[in-house]
Protein backbone atom coordinates (compact mmCIF):
# COMPACT_ATOMS: atom_id res chain seq x y z
CA UNK A 1 0.00 0.00 0.00
CA UNK A 2 0.98 3.40 -0.64
CA UNK A 3 0.34 6.24 1.96
CA UNK A 4 -0.15 9.53 0.47
CA UNK A 5 0.13 12.73 2.20
CA UNK A 6 -1.41 15.57 0.72
CA UNK A 7 -0.20 18.91 1.84
CA UNK A 8 -2.22 22.24 -0.50
CA UNK A 9 -3.63 25.28 1.32
CA UNK A 10 -6.66 25.05 -1.11
CA UNK A 11 -9.08 22.52 0.65
CA UNK A 12 -11.08 21.66 -2.88
CA UNK A 13 -7.77 20.87 -4.66
CA UNK A 14 -7.42 18.65 -1.68
CA UNK A 15 -10.72 17.02 -1.91
CA UNK A 16 -10.15 16.58 -5.63
CA UNK A 17 -7.02 14.96 -5.48
CA UNK A 18 -8.41 12.56 -2.84
CA UNK A 19 -11.33 11.86 -5.14
CA UNK A 20 -8.86 10.99 -7.88
CA UNK A 21 -6.95 8.61 -5.55
CA UNK A 22 -9.64 6.76 -3.67
CA UNK A 23 -10.78 4.12 -5.96
CA UNK A 24 -7.37 3.70 -6.94
CA UNK A 25 -5.64 0.08 -5.90
CA UNK A 26 -2.72 0.19 -3.47
CA UNK A 27 -2.88 3.86 -3.36
CA UNK A 28 -3.78 5.47 -0.05
CA UNK A 29 -4.35 9.29 1.27
CA UNK A 30 -3.73 8.86 4.75
CA UNK A 31 -3.84 12.51 5.81
CA UNK A 32 -3.51 16.33 4.49
CA UNK A 33 -2.40 19.46 5.18
CA UNK A 34 -2.79 23.24 4.64
CA UNK A 35 1.01 24.27 5.13
CA UNK A 36 4.58 23.06 5.69
CA UNK A 37 4.38 22.65 9.48
CA UNK A 38 1.36 20.70 9.17
CA UNK A 39 3.14 18.42 6.97
CA UNK A 40 5.88 17.24 8.70
CA UNK A 41 4.03 17.01 11.92
CA UNK A 42 1.89 14.38 10.12
CA UNK A 43 4.95 12.56 8.56
CA UNK A 44 6.35 12.41 12.12
CA UNK A 45 3.44 11.02 13.77
CA UNK A 46 2.31 8.68 10.81
CA UNK A 47 3.27 6.32 7.66
CA UNK A 48 3.95 8.25 4.69
CA UNK A 49 5.29 7.11 1.48
CA UNK A 50 4.85 10.56 -0.60
CA UNK A 51 3.89 13.27 -0.05
CA UNK A 52 1.95 15.67 -2.54
CA UNK A 53 3.40 18.65 -1.68
CA UNK A 54 2.33 22.04 -2.79
CA UNK A 55 4.74 24.72 -3.38
CA UNK A 56 3.47 27.85 -2.40
CA UNK A 57 1.62 27.69 1.34
CA UNK A 58 1.34 30.24 4.27
CA UNK A 59 3.61 29.31 7.40
CA UNK A 60 6.04 27.32 5.55
CA UNK A 61 6.30 26.52 1.88
CA UNK A 62 6.65 23.57 -0.07
CA UNK A 63 10.40 23.81 -0.36
CA UNK A 64 11.65 24.86 3.32
CA UNK A 65 8.86 21.94 4.48
CA UNK A 66 10.95 19.25 1.78
CA UNK A 67 14.05 20.34 3.09
CA UNK A 68 13.72 19.91 7.05
CA UNK A 69 11.35 16.55 6.07
CA UNK A 70 14.48 15.08 3.83
CA UNK A 71 16.87 15.63 8.06
CA UNK A 72 14.34 13.44 9.62
CA UNK A 73 13.29 10.70 6.84
CA UNK A 74 15.50 9.72 3.75
CA UNK A 75 13.59 7.28 2.40
CA UNK A 76 10.41 9.94 2.33
CA UNK A 77 9.70 10.72 -1.22
CA UNK A 78 8.07 14.41 -2.56
CA UNK A 79 6.12 14.94 -5.49
CA UNK A 80 6.25 18.87 -5.76
CA UNK A 81 2.95 20.21 -7.09
CA UNK A 82 2.54 23.97 -8.40
CA UNK A 83 0.22 26.00 -10.79
CA UNK A 84 3.39 27.81 -11.49
CA UNK A 85 5.24 27.34 -14.87
CA UNK A 86 8.20 29.76 -13.42
CA UNK A 87 11.25 27.59 -14.29
CA UNK A 88 12.43 29.25 -10.20
CA UNK A 89 9.79 27.53 -8.95
CA UNK A 90 10.52 24.10 -10.24
CA UNK A 91 13.96 24.25 -9.44
CA UNK A 92 13.74 25.37 -6.18
CA UNK A 93 11.94 22.65 -5.27
CA UNK A 94 14.04 20.30 -7.00
CA UNK A 95 16.91 21.42 -5.55
CA UNK A 96 15.17 21.02 -1.86
CA UNK A 97 15.32 17.36 -2.45
CA UNK A 98 11.96 17.00 -4.21
CA UNK A 99 11.82 13.17 -6.37
CA UNK A 100 9.57 14.82 -8.97
CA UNK A 101 7.73 18.18 -9.98
CA UNK A 102 4.10 18.38 -11.64
CA UNK A 103 1.54 20.88 -12.64
CA UNK A 104 -1.76 21.38 -11.13
CA UNK A 105 -3.33 21.04 -13.86
CA UNK A 106 -1.81 17.78 -14.85
CA UNK A 107 -4.54 14.45 -15.46
CA UNK A 108 -5.03 11.81 -13.44
CA UNK A 109 -2.82 9.56 -15.38
CA UNK A 110 0.41 11.71 -15.13
CA UNK A 111 -0.35 12.05 -11.11
CA UNK A 112 -0.62 8.33 -11.08
CA UNK A 113 2.65 8.07 -13.37
CA UNK A 114 4.25 9.93 -10.30
CA UNK A 115 3.06 8.67 -7.63
CA UNK A 116 4.10 5.23 -9.24
CA UNK A 117 7.67 6.17 -10.06
CA UNK A 118 8.26 8.33 -6.82
CA UNK A 119 7.44 4.88 -4.94
CA UNK A 120 9.96 2.31 -7.25
CA UNK A 121 12.48 5.45 -6.21
CA UNK A 122 12.70 6.90 -9.68
CA UNK A 123 12.11 10.60 -10.22
CA UNK A 124 9.40 12.07 -12.91
CA UNK A 125 8.54 15.36 -14.49
CA UNK A 126 5.70 16.21 -16.56
CA UNK A 127 6.28 16.47 -20.02
CA UNK A 128 5.32 20.19 -19.72
CA UNK A 129 7.58 20.89 -16.67
CA UNK A 130 10.50 19.37 -19.08
CA UNK A 131 9.65 21.52 -21.83
CA UNK A 132 9.61 24.66 -18.95
CA UNK A 133 13.22 23.29 -17.79
CA UNK A 134 14.83 22.49 -21.37
CA UNK A 135 13.82 25.97 -22.82
CA UNK A 136 15.57 27.93 -19.32
CA UNK A 137 18.73 25.42 -20.14
CA UNK A 138 18.71 26.95 -23.32
CA UNK A 139 18.87 30.71 -22.51
CA UNK A 140 21.62 32.47 -20.94
CA UNK A 141 21.10 32.22 -17.52
CA UNK A 142 22.65 35.39 -16.69
CA UNK A 143 19.71 37.48 -18.36
CA UNK A 144 16.84 35.92 -16.14
CA UNK A 145 16.62 38.61 -13.80
CA UNK A 146 13.89 39.07 -10.48
CA UNK A 147 11.66 41.94 -13.02
CA UNK A 148 11.43 39.41 -16.02
CA UNK A 149 10.14 36.77 -13.25
CA UNK A 150 7.43 38.92 -12.36
CA UNK A 151 3.99 38.90 -13.99
CA UNK A 152 2.51 42.76 -15.26
CA UNK A 153 -0.43 42.37 -12.54
CA UNK A 154 2.36 41.36 -9.50
CA UNK A 155 4.31 44.29 -10.32
CA UNK A 156 1.46 46.73 -10.16
CA UNK A 157 0.32 45.17 -6.94
CA UNK A 158 4.17 45.32 -5.81
CA UNK A 159 3.58 49.02 -6.55
CA UNK A 160 0.58 49.63 -4.38
CA UNK A 161 2.14 47.87 -1.78
CA UNK A 162 5.21 49.98 -2.00
CA UNK A 163 3.05 53.21 -1.33
CA UNK A 164 1.07 51.47 1.68
CA UNK A 165 -2.63 50.57 0.28
CA UNK A 166 -4.37 47.94 1.83
CA UNK A 167 -5.45 44.45 0.15
CA UNK A 168 -8.87 45.86 -0.06
CA UNK A 169 -7.52 49.10 -1.72
CA UNK A 170 -5.78 47.19 -4.07
CA UNK A 171 -8.07 44.78 -4.99
CA UNK A 172 -10.51 48.17 -5.92
CA UNK A 173 -7.83 50.33 -7.60
CA UNK A 174 -7.05 47.11 -9.68
CA UNK A 175 -10.53 45.56 -9.70
CA UNK A 176 -9.52 42.70 -8.65
CA UNK A 177 -10.57 40.34 -5.57
CA UNK A 178 -9.23 40.39 -2.30
CA UNK A 179 -8.31 36.50 -2.25
CA UNK A 180 -6.23 38.00 -5.96
CA UNK A 181 -4.62 40.34 -4.29
CA UNK A 182 -3.29 38.15 -1.70
CA UNK A 183 -2.64 35.12 -4.14
CA UNK A 184 -0.16 38.04 -5.81
CA UNK A 185 0.78 39.09 -2.73
CA UNK A 186 1.62 35.46 -1.55
CA UNK A 187 3.56 34.98 -4.87
CA UNK A 188 5.36 38.05 -4.90
CA UNK A 189 6.85 37.54 -0.97
CA UNK A 190 8.45 33.73 -2.74
CA UNK A 191 9.90 35.30 -5.86
CA UNK A 192 11.56 38.53 -3.66
CA UNK A 193 12.67 35.56 -0.84
CA UNK A 194 10.84 38.04 2.11
CA UNK A 195 9.16 36.85 5.02
CA UNK A 196 6.64 39.94 5.58
CA UNK A 197 5.73 43.21 3.64
CA UNK A 198 8.24 45.10 5.29
CA UNK A 199 11.29 42.95 3.92
CA UNK A 200 9.20 42.49 0.11
CA UNK A 201 9.26 46.10 0.10
CA UNK A 202 13.11 46.36 1.33
CA UNK A 203 13.88 43.59 -1.06
CA UNK A 204 12.08 44.86 -3.48
CA UNK A 205 14.52 48.50 -4.11
CA UNK A 206 17.21 46.73 -3.79
CA UNK A 207 16.53 45.37 -6.83
CA UNK A 208 15.32 48.36 -8.49
CA UNK A 209 12.04 47.14 -8.91
CA UNK A 210 10.30 50.08 -7.41
CA UNK A 211 11.60 53.77 -6.65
Amino acid sequence: MINVLIADDHQMFIDGIRALLQDIPGIKVVGEACNGKEAIIHCRENQVDIVIMDVNMPEMDGVEATKELFKTNKKLKVLGLSMHRDRHFISDMLKSGANGYILKNTGKKDLLDAIYSLYKGETYVSEEVNKILLASFLKDSSKYEVKERLSERESEVLDCIAIGLTTLEIGEKLFISKNTVETHRKNLLYKLKAKNTAELVNNAYKRGLIN
